[in-house]
């Protein structure tokens, strides 16, 4: 019996996708035992065509219109019963699927214990493997004894990035409790929402916070409050906590984070102990892992926790190899390049604009840099252009994509170039299909699988992914503009005039058109100085594409709206246009 399929929708661009609950754990500990397992059920309805920018494997950007296709080398796509299957290039490995997720991080710890784990960027304060592991046990057994946090209770998170996070994580792991993640940015609102969704039972945030926290819930601040304070917390722990007997299991809830509200409300997504542990491993483990960390690392953990990509690649996979994650509470460029010279950072997880303000930072070379041996790149997409700039400032860095979103665990492919025993890459590309999944792209209109370089819609399945049976999100507008039946993606305009020298941010929304349905146009930021013109933009952009992608507009802002992820509110560009306000 097999679950029916999930529409789901990916991190990069905000286009439906179906994903196949997986019927059976993938969990094999050689590639050999998959035979005759490969077979993924079709998908029961008809979903909204998906076209996406750069596909899952490692291939480069397809002309236009962007969209997804059935591309692998060709020993992994496996044509079984007229399906073609497609798989990571990697072999499968054994994954402890059976550990609580806690368990699973720390498994290695005997090996690491005096290593330095959490380095707060903001203090200098550096806490051992063996300092987190106690202080984990320690909130554990103080929010069950001072707060009466049972199993499956959840916790909310309302924190910027702090060591506070990590231990309050761990802890709830510890108890068989659920961690709901939130912006601390959220408005009283939108809080309210999430805890009444959630059924959050505790709230742990700043005292600066906790005034916008309108719900009949415990609060608990990191900081000096007239709330009870987290080090309050810790002490009624104990010395040598006592943790309440739980007996956890691999398919019990142990996040809720919150997927993207790009175009709506977010919605809570559930993610179980095995799925994390899958996803984790998918990236960390194994002889030849797809995500090289090791325990000499060093980590920068400047993305959001409160992210499900900050919280999975770089602090659950950080704790599983014993690799140092210096933590950042914000972004600001100056002090990013320093803590990077400063601590000798040789990871950094990036998003698009990030990765944009150090290709344009005048102040880069003021700052060795050189200790970075990777830079990845997520939650939106990076465009050849842009990647093409930071490897001339970066270039004793490997530069990647990867693709993923809430719902799929959330890594869904990752850069081989990323490997201990790398693969070569195109520019561009955002990965294969990790290891431990299996995907295909079908036909919408037949649910027919498609064999390599053909358009259609991502099904996956695979432990790590959500769980929960079916869910439809919406009718969620697609990001491609369509001029007079031509489908033009924002994302090619966009990467365009991010490579002009007088654009320091762009984006690209489609407006009303009576003629022609809709037409391109363009959200500028100037970079500084620079008094370019509408005219000059859409001249430069009308001189490398094809008629119907040519902007038809221009309207300068002083600044593009995103989500914390990176990821463009496209819905907000809308809507000025909507009330005829564009800037």
């Amino acid at each position: 019996m097999t679950c029916p399929p999930v529409l789901l929708y990916h991190h990069l661009t905000n286009y439906p996708c179906i994903f196949n609950l997986p019927p059976t754990p993938l969990n094999y500990p050689n590639p050999g035992e998959r035979k005759n397992k490969r077979k993924l059920p079709l998908p029961n309805t008809h979903p909204i065509p998906l076209f996406l920018p750069p596909p899952p494997p490692e291939i480069p950007p397809f002309p236009p219109p962007f969209q997804a296709t059935a591309a692998m080398e060709s020993q992994n796509n496996h044509h079984l019963d007229d399906e073609f299957i497609f798989r990571s290039k990697l072999p499968d490995i054994y994954i402890p699927q059976h550990l609580p997720l806690h368990s699973y991080c720390f498994e290695n710890i005997s090996q690491f214990a005096d290593k330095p784990c959490l380095i707060d960027g903001a203090t200098g304060t550096t806490h051992t493997y063996a300092d987190v592991e106690l202080a984990s046990r320690r909130v554990a057994a103080g929010l069950h004894n001072e707060l009466g946090i049972q199993q499956g209770d959840v916790i909310m998170l309302l924190l910027h990035n702090s060591p506070e996070f990590v231990f309050s994580f761990l802890a709830a792991s510890h108890l068989g409790a659920v961690v709901t993640t939130a912006n601390p940015f959220y408005t009283p609102v939108e809080i309210a929402k999430q805890i009444a969704a959630s059924k959050a039972k505790v709230v742990i945030t700043h005292s600066n916070f906790a005034e916008k926290i309108k719900s009949e819930v415990k609060i608990v601040t990191i900081d000096d409050a007239l709330f009870l304070k987290f080090s309050d917390l810790v002490k009624g722990g104990g010395i040598d906590p006592i943790l309440p007997a739980v007996k956890i299991n691999p398919d019990d809830v142990v996040a809720l984070p919150y997927s993207s509200g790009t175009t709506g409300l977010p919605k809570g997504v559930m993610l179980t102990h095995r799925g994390l542990v899958t996803s984790v491993a998918q990236q960390v483990d194994g002889e030849n892992p797809n995500l090289y960390f090791h325990r000499d690392d060093v980590i920068l953990c400047v993305l959001p926790l409160f992210h499900i990509y900050s919280l999975n690649s770089i602090m659950l996979c950080g704790l599983r190899v014993g690799a140092a994650i210096l933590i950042m509470p914000k972004f600001e460029i100056g002090a990013l390049m320093g803590l990077v010279e400063r601590y000798k950072v040789t990871i950094a997880p990036f998003v698009p604009p990030i990765v944009l303000a150090i290709a344009k930072s005048p102040e880069i070379d003021r700052y060795d840099l050189s200790s970075i041996r990777m830079v990845m790149s997520g939650a939106a997409p990076m465009g050849k252009e842009l990647e093409d700039a930071v490897r001339a400032k970066l270039p004793n860095a490997t530069l990647g994509q990867g693709y993923g979103m809430t719902e799929a665990g959330p890594v869904l492919s990752m850069c081989l170039a990323f490997a201990k025993e790398p693969f070569d890459i195109k520019s561009g590309a955002c990965g294969t299909v990790v290891r431990n999944a299996e995907m295909k792209i079908v036909d919408p209109p037949t649910g027919t699988s498609l064999p390599r370089n053909q358009a259609g819609e991502i099904c996956i399945r695979g432990s790590q992914i959500m769980k929960g049976s079916y869910f439809l999100f919406g009718l969620r507008l697609k990001e491609l503009i369509k001029y007079k039946g031509f489908q033009v993606a924002p994302a090619e305009l966009e990467a365009m005039l991010l490579a002009h020298p007088n654009i320091s941010d762009a984006a690209v929304v489609p407006m009303k058109d009576e003629s022609a349905g809709e037409v391109p146009v363009a959200f500028v930021v100037r970079s500084n100085g620079s008094k370019i013109s509408e005219d000059e933009i859409r001249q430069y952009i009308s001189k490398q594409v094809i008629f119907y992608k040519r902007i038809s507009r221009v309207f300068f802002t002083d600044s593009i709206p995103k989500a914390p992820s990176g990821k463009i509110l496209r819905k907000d560009l809308r809507a000025r246009l909507v009330v005829g306000i564009p800037a």
